[in-house]
């Protein structure tokens, strides 16, 4: 950040009094500009033991597979995002279940919030940010075109309670991208 949005004058970056990390601050208007880590939220929609998946028409890592999910919107809830995300990525009406897993993805400023999800009908399309969009069987997945680490870690989870009957909530962090760079083939 260079200028302050409210006044237009220069930031600097030090730590504000009371504070512990260096902020960038308006010298002029005196206010303090936070950056705090954004929230992705998305679920894994199930219908009759097959799970809805959607290949990326979009960087990062387009042509990989991932469960619907995106940026929450100011003035929505974990479980409206979620839902909205279902229907703009997959055409699909989906009903949020319980909390599944939260991720820290610390070197992308972001938390993943994964949701259970089940998908009442069959009914899905391919939306405007996807290539293809389809429903299969945990066999089917194809795993090693999975997009995200956290995508990984959520289906892992879900499937692991699935075949437990349980649903546990799972938390983890990934530090850094461990992910290949390459595209699927």
């Amino acid at each position: 950040m260079k200028y302050c949005p409210q006044c237009g004058q220069p930031v600097e970056l030090r730590v504000p009094a009371g504070d512990n990390l260096p902020r960038h601050v308006c010298p002029s208007c005196h206010a303090i500009h936070y950056h705090n880590p954004k929230l992705v939220v998305g679920c894994v929609p199930e219908h009759d033991g097959r799970i809805l998946l959607c290949k990326r028409a979009i960087e990062p890592r387009l042509g990989y597979w991932t469960v619907p999910a995106g940026f929450m919107e100011n003035g929505e809830t974990l479980e409206a995002a979620a839902a909205r995300e279902s229907w703009e990525e997959a055409l699909a009406r989906v009903e949020i279940g319980s909390l599944l897993a939260v991720v820290s993805v610390v070197h992308a400023h972001q938390v993943h919030v994964m949701f259970r999800a089940r998908l009442p009908t069959a009914e899905f399309g391919a939306g405007a940010e996807s290539l293809e969009v389809g429903l299969y069987r945990p066999e089917q997945i194809p795993w090693s075109e999975i997009a995200f680490p956290s995508i990984d870690f959520a289906l892992r989870r879900y499937l692991d309670d699935r075949e437990r009957g349980v649903a546990g909530l799972h938390l983890t962090d990934f530090d850094r991208q461990a992910w290949p760079r390459s595209k699927p083939g």
